[in-house]
């Protein structure tokens, strides 16, 4: 009997831990702001402005992409 009421006090604690887990709200980090998103003119794929290469006014996903210069 002893086992049973202590494998029930255990369910219960587990359950109230999965509650008060459940309910707390998820926050994004400190440091995680929108960015801008810019399309490549190469391909068309869609990457964050930090991460492109900007050449005479276009933005491209990488070096490989961008034309190479008039001389």
């Amino acid at each position: 009997m002893s086992r049973l009421l202590l494998l029930i006090a255990v369910g219960i604690l587990i359950y109230l831990l999965f509650k008060a887990l459940r309910k707390r709200p998820v926050q994004p980090p400190a440091d995680a702001s929108p960015e801008d998103m810019v399309r490549c003119a190469q391909c068309g794929v869609h990457l964050p402005k930090s991460e492109s290469v900007l050449s005479d006014g276009q933005f491209y996903c990488s070096q490989a992409h961008r034309p190479p210069r008039a001389k």
